[in-house]
């Protein structure tokens, strides 16, 4: 038995479901209608809010939005200042003092 890495592909043959595009697609547009719904959803029951702004239609939804994209800007900045070169982790040599 062969043991399979990340990098190197199934040459097997064997065709797994989310190989078809179609299939990826429907599961976007799936998840996209879900969100949807449960945006609309939050009309449907009374709030108690802490805050003012709280009361606010979508707004659990509107916050958890700008929060993961806050995050994703921050992890790029983040990965910018504390990136390594490409041989950081290699074993040094007599030509690397």
């Amino acid at each position: 038995m062969t043991q399979q890495t990340p990098h190197t592909p199934d040459d097997s043959g064997r065709k797994y479901w989310l190989d078809a595009p179609g299939n990826v697609e429907k599961i976007f547009w799936g998840l996209v209608l879900l969100s949807v719904l449960l945006f609309l959803a939050d009309a449907l029951y009374h709030k108690h809010p802490y805050f003012g702004i709280e009361k606010a239609f979508g707004f659990y939804g509107v916050f958890g939005f700008c929060a993961c994209v806050a995050l994703i800007l921050t992890a790029k900045i983040v990965r910018v200042l504390v990136m390594r070169t490409e041989n950081y982790y290699a074993p040094k040599t007599e030509d690397d003092s």
